[in-house]
């Protein structure tokens, strides 16, 4: 069994020691064998120690994970001495050096690092990791933790070592040799933090050939992982999701939980003498929402280019933007160190990236922050930095829509081609329709149906009564899967069509599985819902007053549905979410407010069915009541949610179009199904696409598209 928190805060610190030393617990993991044959709440299939670098990333040494079976591991975590400790499977992801075989006798060479991807989304806290250019230090002594297991019971361990200098310096074996103290077995691969600074500055990566203490690679050192040939690259998806975790936990006020922004700054930490560190943390949030440096070579040609500044020469060299800010602590003078970060901004506003909406966004919101930062600087600087923006606006081929989104109008609003008649019905179709009992609100009846289009009747193949609704999923399991055999195409499976009452659109659809063995269905094709319940929705709100662009005829109130998507079919989509703002939860507009949206508009609401908003459980029907068909929303709400808005505001305004909106949102169902840690935002993601063209059998006359 596994003990309590044990050892003591970093000397000296007072209580943001100790609130230091619980952030760092938190974080600290134990590394398993993968398989069923293990318990994990003993030692025999215990391995090392690692910690969460990132949102499902671990970082340890490679060394640990190397005794797992075949690049499979168990991680075992908990977030507060008095939670019950979760496994998750693992997957080692990459290690450094890479290395197949048998690690070469004496151990694995270093740096001996790994970085381990879990293969499903969880909720846990992350250690804060340095930027800072190689191992620096605050003072001459670190604070580590690890797990151990002395006479055969599981214990975390936590404590202090003297630094005694460096190893290897100037090579890719460089290491920090720390003292004075004994270390355990299993202590390899947690953190080692500077309680001078409040970050995480290296891996424990061993005990001492002789004697007490061991040594620490530095974080510094992933900066050498492989650049891949192809797809995500590993070393920036993950500091760019560090990043963006920090900032945005820092911006929630979901929880009173002190950050590690709040403990830097309890700390009197002050990164490169002129930033606070929620200032720190909120500039290098926005650079983790621009993409990468397109090379190396690229961020140095920025930071050679910053007056009155000298590069060192650095192994390894700087490789994202975090890393570039952080190159500029140890070398800025005192009194000019704000105006060479406000100037290494503006550098990498420079640099070229592809206009997509997402980009401009960060540039904007980037920009904004040099502006507010410099506005206690003179005149003349400020006057400087304004016209350096207005040349890299003018600069650009679409000027023109860069300088529109600069005054907070609409950027990229293209008219895509005009469809001959309404968007084509994603074919082959199956129809599941659930309708509510209102004497029995547990129970449903339900009907499967196949084919339909344009003024068709879609077929019906199987119907139930008095279904309980927490029992759905395995009653329409034998129907579903005769309907798809009805309709699936040789590399093309027929879209699941999921019409639910507007109280149950939160039923996980998409999550359910036709047996045992099957995949979720929204892995295996698109499955979209719609409401089936629309003519039921109270008539003083269905004929709120209409959107401001148009007028529409009282006697058909679907009027404006109808045109709401047309219009957003028709130009570029823009996701917008109602309910949250920086992790604040907030109300859904009422109906009328909804209507005023712009037509293009596809809302996302964060948080519905979060028991702590102040919101009724009916926000989304407020949004169809609007007469809204296209609406994206997530079923297990976050404290921390600022992946999900990046993510969907990225995928909808950078997409295709509302049209293409079901495959992308299958695709991404897809990747979160092949544990991509960059598409986890979307796991419990669900898409209403609800065509007012094509009611649903039994809703009124069948409607031929224009």
């Amino acid at each position: 069994m596994s003990a309590g928190y044990g050892g003591g805060a970093p000397e000296g610190d007072g209580a943001a020691g100790f609130a230091l030393r619980d952030l760092v617990l938190a974080a600290t993991v134990r590394i398993h064998h993968a398989g069923a044959g293990y318990a994990h709440d003993e030692p025999g299939g215990f391995l090392g120690s690692g910690f969460f670098v990132a949102p499902n990333w671990v970082l340890t040494c490679a060394h640990v994970v190397h005794a797992g079976e075949g690049g499979e591991v168990t991680v075992v975590y908990r977030t507060s001495p008095y939670d019950e400790p979760r496994a998750v499977p693992g997957r080692v992801a990459a290690t450094l050096p890479e290395l197949t075989g048998p690690p070469v006798p004496g151990g694995w060479p270093a740096p001996d690092l790994a970085l381990v991807r879990l293969r499903e989304p969880v909720g846990h806290t992350c250690v804060y990791v340095s930027e800072r250019p190689n191992p620096h230090f605050g003072g001459d002594r670190v604070f580590y933790a690890g797990w151990t297991a002395p006479r055969g019971r599981l214990q975390i361990l936590d404590g202090g070592l003297t630094v005694q200098g460096t190893i290897s310096a100037w090579s890719p074996e460089e290491q920090v040799r720390l003292g004075q103290n004994d270390l355990p077995s299993g202590v390899s691969g947690g953190p080692v933090v500077d309680p001078v600074r409040g970050e995480v500055v290296g891996v424990l990566k061993s005990r001492a050939d002789h004697g007490g203490g061991g040594t620490s690679i530095g974080v510094e050192r992933l900066r050498t992982l492989p650049l891949p040939a192809a797809g995500d690259d590993v070393y920036q998806s993950v500091f760019h999701a560090h990043d963006r975790y920090h900032r945005d936990r820092q911006r929630t006020a979901d929880t009173p939980d002190p950050t590690w922004a709040d403990i830097q700054g309890e700390l009197g930490a002050r990164p490169g003498r002129t930033l606070s560190p929620q200032q720190r943390g909120e500039l290098l949030g926005l650079l983790a929402d621009l993409p990468p440096p397109a090379s190396t070579r690229g961020l140095l040609d920025i930071l050679r280019a910053l007056p009155g500044f000298r590069v060192p020469s650095l192994v390894p060299a700087p490789r994202g933007w975090r890393d570039g800010l952080g190159l500029l602590y140890e070398h800025a003078r005192q009194d000019g160190a704000l105006k060479l970060v406000l100037d290494y901004a503006m550098g990498v506003l420079s640099a070229g990236r592809p206009p997509v909406p997402s980009a401009l966004a960060a540039e904007r919101a980037l920009w904004e922050w040099v502006r507010h930062t410099a506005a206690g600087l003179d005149s003349g600087y400020r006057h400087t930095l304004t016209q350096r923006r207005a040349e890299l606006l003018g600069r650009d081929r679409l000027a023109t829509r860069r300088a529109a989104f600069e005054a907070g109008g609409e950027v990229f609003e293209p008219t895509l081609p005009e469809p001959p008649g309404l968007p084509a019905p994603l074919a082959p179709a199956v129809l599941l329709v659930v309708l509510r009992r209102g004497w029995e609100p547990d129970h449903c009846d339900w009907s499967v149906s196949v084919g339909g289009g344009p003024g068709q009747e879609p077929t019906r193949l199987y119907e139930g009564e008095r279904a309980p609704l927490d029992g759905l999923a395995g009653q329409v399991a034998a129907p579903l899967a005769e309907a798809f055999r009805h309709s699936d195409e040789p590399g093309r499976p027929a879209t699941l069509y999921a019409a639910l009452p507007q109280l149950h659109l939160g039923l996980p659809v998409d999550e359910w599985r036709l047996g045992p063995e099957g995949v979720p269905l929204g892995a295996e094709r698109p499955v979209l819902v719609r409401c089936s319940d629309r003519d039921q929705l109270p008539e003083e709100e269905r004929h709120t007053r209409a959107a401001p662009w148009e007028t529409y005829d009282d006697e058909d109130p679907d009027a404006e549905r109808r045109d709401r998507w047309r219009r957003l079919h028709r130009r570029q989509a823009q996701a917008e979410v109602l309910d949250c703002d920086d992790g604040v939860r907030r109300p859904v507009p009422d109906t009328a407010a909804l209507r005023a949206l712009a037509p293009h508009t596809v809302p996302v609401l964060c948080r519905p069915g979060d028991p702590r908003s102040a919101d009724d459980p009916a926000a989304l029907g407020r949004v169809l009541r609007a007469g809204f068909g296209v609406v994206l929303w997530r079923r297990r709400p976050d404290a921390v949610c600022g992946e999900f808005h990046r993510g969907v505001k990225t995928a909808v305004d950078d997409g295709d179009g509302a049209l293409h909106l079901p495959d992308l949102v299958h695709a991404l169902r897809g990747r979160v199904g092949a544990e991509d840690p960059e598409s986890y935002w979307a796991h419990g993601t669900a898409l209403l696409y609800d065509d007012p063209y094509r009611p649903l059998p039994g809703t009124g006359d069948l409607l031929e598209a224009p």
